[in-house]
């Protein structure tokens, strides 16, 4: 078995209702944080392996905003993600 590591955190801006920030899906913002996490972690893309994300509000976000991301963010399809929806 392989230790597990986290090798990057990364967050979105904290907005507010109708702000600045509306016009962004949190699928899209999430996607930009892949990026940046993967970035600043200094790895490949192919290098992850799994994605970890939370999700305060999912409604009208479609299945596991968590994967929409992580394939926006430039991870490969093996990237597995679990979407964390906890208030």
């Amino acid at each position: 078995m392989k230790d597990a590591v986290i090798i990057s955190a990364v967050r979105t801006p904290v907005g507010k209702f109708l702000g600045a920030l509306k016009s962004f899906k949190a699928t899209e913002l999430g996607a930009i944080v892949v990026r940046e996490a993967v970035k600043r972690a200094g790895v490949k893309p192919e290098d992850v392996d799994e994605v970890i994300m939370g999700c305060v509000i999912q409604a009208g976000l479609g299945q596991n905003p968590a994967r929409q991301a992580a394939l926006h963010g430039g991870l490969p399809d093996k990237v597995s993600a679990v979407t964390v929806n906890k208030v």
